[in-house]
C-alpha cells in the first residue's frame, strides 16, 4: 500500500468510526493492522483500552515506557493487571540509567530541563519501539488538553511514521470512569488522590478543585506534554 493509499484508507475510517464505539475501532484496527501495539501509561484511559484489548484481541503486544521514576503505585497497578489478565506486558527503558544520566547531564534534570529529561527517558525509546509496528494504539482523549483538541480517532502520524488510533478520543472522563466501574477494571489508586493525569514521580503534583485536569504534570514550567503526542 503506497502512501496516498494509505492516507485515504485513514481518512475514511477517521470518517466511519467517528460515531462507533471504542471496541469497534479496536476490533477493526487488530484486523487491519495485525502488527499493532497498544501504549500503557496505567492511566485511567489506558486501563480502560487494556481491558477492551483483552477482550478483543488478548495476544496484542502492550508495552510501557519504564522511566525508571514512576510512582510506586503505578508500578503496583502494572504488576495488578498483568496478574488479572495473564499477560505480560513490554518493558521499554531509556538507554541511559538514571546514573549515567546524571552522570552526563547533571542531578535531577527534570529540575533543570524537563524536556531534554522527557526526551532521555520517554520519547527516544518510544521512537525504538515504534520502529517494530505498523500501528499503535493511545489513550488521548480531546477534552485533555488544547494539544489534543482534533486528535481523530484514526490519524497518521508523522512523527513516528505509523498509523495511530485513538478510540477514546471522543470519550469524556465520565465516560471513563463510568466504564472502570461498570467493568471493575483494575485503575491506579493515585486517581484517588487528587491525580488526574499521572506521570513520572518528580513531575506531577495533586491537582485542587478547579484546576485544569493537567496542572499536575510539570507545575512551574511551560509544558503540559511529553513529546509523545504531536
Amino acid at each position: 500500500m503506497n502512501l496516498f493509499e494509505k492516507e485515504a484508507l485513514i481518512n475514511q475510517a477517521a470518517e466511519e468510526f467517528e460515531k462507533q464505539s471504542p471496541e469497534a475501532l479496536l476490533a477493526w484496527a487488530v484486523e487491519r493492522f495485525p502488527n499493532i501495539t497498544l501504549a500503557c501509561s496505567f492511566g485511567a484511559e489506558d486501563v480502560v483500552l487494556v481491558d477492551m484489548l483483552q477482550k478483543v484481541s488478548p495476544k496484542t503486544d502492550i508495552f510501557y515506557l519504564d522511566t525508571n521514576v514512576h510512582f510506586k503505585e503505578t508500578y503496583e497497578t502494572r504488576d495488578r493487571l498483568q496478574q488479572h489478565y495473564g499477560v505480560e506486558f513490554v518493558q521499554v527503558l531509556p538507554k541511559l540509567t538514571l546514573e549515567e544520566q546524571v552522570a552526563e547531564h547533571g542531578e535531577e534534570l527534570w529540575k533543570s530541563n524537563p524536556n531534554q529529561c522527557c526526551n532521555i527517558r520517554k520519547v527516544d525509546p518510544l521512537t525504538d519501539i515504534l520502529k517494530n509496528y505498523d500501528a499503535w494504539i493511545t489513550g488521548i482523549r480531546r477534552d485533555q488538553a488544547p494539544t489534543r483538541a482534533n486528535a481523530k480517532k484514526v490519524e497518521y502520524d508523522v512523527k513516528f511514521g505509523l498509523v495511530k488510533f485513538n478510540p477514546l478520543a471522543d470519550w469524556t472522563s465520565e465516560d471513563v470512569w463510568n466504564y472502570i466501574r461498570s467493568n471493575n477494571v483494575i485503575y491506579n489508586p493515585l486517581h484517588d488522590r487528587n491525580y488526574p493525569s499521572i506521570g513520572c514521580e518528580h513531575c506531577t503534583r495533586p491537582v485542587a478543585a478547579g484546576e485544569d485536569p493537567r496542572a499536575g504534570r510539570w507545575a512551574g514550567f511551560e509544558k503540559t506534554e511529553c513529546g509523545l503526542h504531536k
